[in-house]
């Protein structure tokens, strides 16, 4: 029987919860509704509940979409390695064909969405549409994070404090991970997170084994960056992406500023939309989901997204 935290990764809605297989490796998803597939890849420090007004919005639609809980998190397996985002993005695209499909729309926020970019690059023909939120191109993000500690990378000064061995997974969990709760509330616009909403977040990342693997996704970021395997990542991103991309941002997100993700449709060779969402922080499919849903179905129905 699953433990206090672990009952919320079975959460009962309009959807069901199974396990899947991709690459030796199990993800538990939740799914709902028929049609085009779209996989939805959540962020930090979620978990794939960030989704669930979108697993009822997108079914309602004429899609099917998947939930996944990403490598490490929640009801997925948590390997000791495999954070880096060549490895996750492969992750990606291996449950893409676990469910049934040749491609699928990939829709990431945050971390889910770095691997969605990722996925463009190194899995182009398991990617029929790209939407990322909250998530700049990563060449873009370090970019971003070199021009100085008062802009991005004082945004983002948590990477560098969780390259610290062990220290930061106690900090995390520690108090009922309140600090994990305090990061949903400084990163979003007012009025968010509802209480359940926080509930259950905090409860995830309790969940043994999450609070070091989602280290790990922060740890490799930092610590590839002069390394030849982190050096051959950034060479192969500047491959241009070939698919319909759609870039969502929070006009109000303090953790990736709106300035950061701006510009990361340099990297894009196929028809391109930027949308703001007013508002909205670093997670508007949650704070902002009605305006969220009608720009992201409104362009997965667009004949011509590049209008």
């Amino acid at each position: 029987m699953p433990g206090r935290d672990e009952s919320v990764i079975d959460a009962e809605g309009p959807w069901t919860h199974r396990a899947v297989s991709a690459g030796g490796t199990r993800f538990h998803i939740a799914e709902a509704g028929e049609g085009p597939l779209v996989l939805l890849l959540h962020g930090f420090p979620q978990f794939w509940w960030s989704w669930h007004h979108q697993l009822v919005s997108l079914p309602a639609a004429g899609f099917r979409a998947a939930a996944v809980d990403l490598r490490g998190y929640g009801g997925s397996d948590k390997p000791p390695r495999g954070y880096d985002l060549v490895t996750l993005a492969g992750d990606a695209a291996g449950l893409v064909r676990a469910l049934g499909e040749a491609n699928a729309i990939v829709v990431g926020h945050d971390w889910g969405g770095l691997l969605a970019w990722t996925m463009g690059v190194y899995h182009p023909k398991v990617v029929q549409r790209l939407v990322t939120v909250s998530a700049p191109h990563p060449l873009r993000l370090r970019q971003a994070v070199r021009n100085g500690l008062r802009t991005q990378a004082w945004a983002t000064r948590h990477s560098l404090e969780f390259q610290v061995p062990m220290w930061p997974e106690r900090r995390l969990v520690r108090d009922d991970a309140a600090l994990v709760g305090r990061m949903l509330h400084d990163w979003s616009g007012p009025g968010w997170p509802d209480e359940r909403t926080e509930r259950v977040v905090r409860q995830a990342f309790q969940i043994q084994g999450v609070a070091h693997s989602a280290m790990e996704y922060h740890r490799w970021l930092i610590r590839s960056l002069p390394r030849p395997d982190g050096i051959r990542y950034a060479r192969r991103m500047r491959t241009p992406i070939h698919v319909p991309t759609l870039q969502l941002h929070g006009a109000l997100d303090t953790f990736t500023l709106p300035s950061t993700a701006q510009g990361s449709g340099r990297y894009v060779a196929a028809p391109y939309r930027w949308k703001l969402l007013e508002g909205a922080g670093h997670f508007p499919h949650q704070e902002r989901p009605r305006s969220f849903d009608s720009l992201l179905l409104g362009w997965l129905n667009d004949p011509e997204p590049d209008r």
